[in-house]
């Protein structure tokens, strides 16, 4: 039982929320992750990690109840909650998130298209490379890399900082503050913990428009969408020029 001192007053401040513990929970879970990539033979590496990370995000918001799933934006059309599942709920969850992310890929993928080639100047011309070849990767990308981290740095961490640091801008309809750019910068932390290449730093600028998404759309659906375009997207022109396998 709590003593008088330790019991609230009536008229006290409700207690700050701090930063610390969702970062310390996402540098712990990174750490895990980092040993996993090293750890694991490389045909492994990949759905280990992704198993971790959508093991922290149960753990930490999908065990719970459906309110706090929704508020996590991890709802998915029903998918996460316990209530009963609804295919008309679900695929209208789907179609929403993949309009939004085709209708933010057109924007920014030409753009994208140029700065990959000025990056990595490569050194033979464009010669379309097979569609089937990136396609057998797509179960790949959506399941075992983009849910996965969509689900624990958009959906958990960045719900969570934005409970410390309340969003106090609008951009194009989405309320932003710092949880954007923190999320992202642990988010390319992470990135390079598991593979130590200054250009792991890159993807903090793709977060920025994840966590955008996340926050446009109110749920993790379209930034998971993105994320495995991008990732394609990105291989199909590395095999194009002759950069990838």
């Amino acid at each position: 039982m709590l003593s008088k001192s330790d019991q609230p007053s009536a008229g006290a401040p409700p207690r700050a929320r701090s930063a610390s513990p969702p970062i310390a929970v996402t540098v712990v879970t990174t750490a895990v992750v980092t040993a996993l990539s090293y750890g694991l033979p490389d045909a492994y590496q990949a759905t280990g990690v992704g198993l971790v990370f959508l093991g922290a995000t149960y753990v930490l918001v999908l065990r719970r109840d459906s309110e706090s799933v929704r508020r996590h934006g991890l709802s998915l059309g029903g998918l996460f909650e316990s209530e009963p599942l609804s295919a008309r709920r679900l695929l209208r969850a789907f179609a929403g998130a993949l309009a939004w992310a085709l209708a933010v890929a057109c924007v920014v993928l030409p753009p994208f298209w140029l700065g990959w080639v000025v990056f990595w100047k490569p050194s033979g011309p464009f010669l379309p490379a097979r569609v089937g070849s990136v396609l057998d990767e797509v179960l790949g990308q959506w399941l075992v890399i983009a849910l996965p981290e969509e689900c624990f740095y958009r959906g958990y961490l960045q719900t969570e900082l934005d409970r410390v640091w309340q969003p106090r801008v609008r951009v194009l309809g989405a309320p932003l503050g710092p949880s954007l750019v923190v999320t992202s910068a642990l988010f390319a932390a992470g990135h390079l913990a598991t593979e130590l290449s200054v250009n792991r730093l890159a993807v903090f600028f793709p977060s920025l428009l994840f966590g955008w998404l996340r926050s446009r759309t109110r749920g993790v659906g379209a930034s998971i969408a993105l994320h495995a375009t991008c990732n394609l997207f990105a291989a199909y022109l590395a095999r194009s020029y002759g950069l990838g396998q």
